[in-house]
């Protein structure tokens, strides 16, 4: 079984950022990539993630978390920007209840 320290150690050793937040959008977790990608940096800890957001970026951010509790949603692309595509990305427990969300980052590759 894999200890928490090491998944810890996992997530800090990603160059991509990392920020995890709760179903009250309060910022939970940011691994070192996300403290030096945003703005605020570590300082965004324990603060609601909506505060760094306009009020359009609210609202989709709280559609989406909508939709991740009350019908399944497990991904949605949130935004392109600077050859890269973000997403919101859910986290549930063992028993399937939504814990929170997390942004993801693809490198968009041209063909």
């Amino acid at each position: 079984m894999l200890k928490k320290s090491h998944m810890a150690a996992i997530l800090e050793s990603l160059k991509s950022p990392i920020l995890f937040a709760d179903t009250e959008h309060v910022t939970r977790y940011m691994n070192r990539a996300a403290i030096a990608h945003y703005e605020g940096g570590e300082d965004l800890i324990g603060r609601s993630l909506l505060e760094c957001h306009n009020e359009e970026s609210q609202a989709i951010i709280k559609e989406i978390l909508h939709l991740m509790i009350h019908e399944n949603l497990e991904e949605r692309e949130i935004s392109e920007e600077e050859g890269q595509r973000i997403f919101m990305r859910v986290v549930r427990d063992s028993n399937g209840r939504v814990l929170g969300y997390y942004e993801r980052y693809e490198p968009i590759v041209d063909k």
